[in-house]
């Protein structure tokens, strides 16, 4: 039976981060709100994801920024102070996420099952959604929704951009050409492709018609990643690496006909807005952490690694099992995504 057979009056939606995550969360959280329209939806989130989604229609997002700690969760436990949900949503499985669950009041409080719970998740929840086979987090996510009561749904994302965040990206490029978004840099250095293939394959398209756009955080690391990958290119690439604002790069993520990435959170966002990623994976499995929509696109060296390391089939192993090592995305090669490329061009 479902949690509720008719619209809930208020949910709150706990998901903090990551990039990547929030988007899988948008499409579950704007299915609820097709279903029932009428349902107040309060989502608390962090700092630097509410700089894409803080304007999510019919949504009351709270920001949650993690460095303010105990003092942070005070304050918006007192924000909250006077509400009781029908329905808390906690999605975060870390610890930190828990601790800020105690002080939102909610007649159900729903986590994960308890087999795919960690960090102690499940002390902190009075229901446990059943799911335990679904493996693509997005899928995961909609089977809060679906235990919540509402119907199976398609994914599809509804992220506002403003008339100058599109004008911005229509005017990156007067050349006329396609846009090869290439946004090299992961959450580690390690899960980054070989800087030299990547300038290769930029090269590669450039040849084939594309302008190609590099983008990326301002984050030290990936403003040198993008200058080293210019270095090696025998064309010449328009760098917006820390130019953009998180609106403006999911603009221009919608304006590129083909976005070139590692597991990061632009091959996410770009899903979003339906266009079509080539996923580079070596450290996680793209089935479950792959872009949504793209997952023929996908390059992977996962499947090899994982097996080799922890001396399993991959149908043994965990759900959230990974491969480590600097040495793995270089078994991704320049052939592969090359076949991949000519087939989507």
């Amino acid at each position: 039976m479902p949690l509720f057979t008719s619209a809930p009056r208020s949910i709150c939606l706990l998901r903090l981060s990551a990039i990547g995550d929030v988007c899988h969360a948008v499409a579950m959280v704007q299915a609820i709100q097709k279903q029932w329209p009428s349902t107040k939806i309060t989502w608390i989130m962090g700092k630097i994801e509410a700089q894409l989604l803080n304007d999510l229609p019919n949504i009351e997002v709270i920001i949650f920024d993690k460095k303010t700690g105990f003092k942070g969760m005070k304050s918006i436990w007192k924000q909250l102070s006077d509400r009781k949900f029908d329905a808390l949503l906690h999605m975060q499985l870390a610890l930190r996420a828990s601790a800020l669950t105690v002080g939102i009041k909610a007649k159900h409080k729903v986590g994960f099952n308890r087999k795919r719970a960690k960090e102690g998740q499940w002390l902190f929840t009075n229901k446990k959604i059943p799911d335990t086979v679904s493996l693509h987090v997005l899928d995961s996510f909609f089977e809060f929704a679906y235990y919540l009561g509402i119907n199976k749904a398609t994914p599809t994302w509804n992220i506002p951009l403003s008339d100058s965040d599109i004008s911005f990206a229509q005017n990156i490029s007067s050349s006329g050409k396609p846009l090869f978004v290439i946004s090299p840099a992961a959450s580690k250095d390690e899960r980054n492709w070989l800087t030299e293939r990547y300038a290769a394959i930029a090269d590669y398209v450039i040849e084939k018609g594309f302008e190609v756009v590099l983008c990326g955080s301002p984050t030290p690391r990936e403003i040198t990643l993008g200058h080293n990958i210019l270095d090696l290119m025998q064309h010449s690439a328009i760098n917006l690496i820390g130019k953009t604002s998180l609106k403006q790069l999911t603009a221009t993520l919608k304006q590129a006909k083909i976005v070139l990435a590692p597991d990061s959170g632009p091959a996410h966002i770009a899903t979003t807005q339906n266009t079509p990623v080539i996923g580079l994976y070596g450290h996680s499995n793209p089935l479950r952490t792959g872009p949504y929509l793209s997952q023929d696109n996908v390059v992977s060296a996962y499947k090899k690694h994982v097996q080799l390391q922890h001396n399993k089939p991959i149908s043994e192993l965990p759900w959230s099992a990974r491969a480590k090592g600097e040495h793995i995305m270089k078994d991704i090669s320049l052939e592969q995504v090359i076949n991949v490329i000519d087939h989507l061009d």
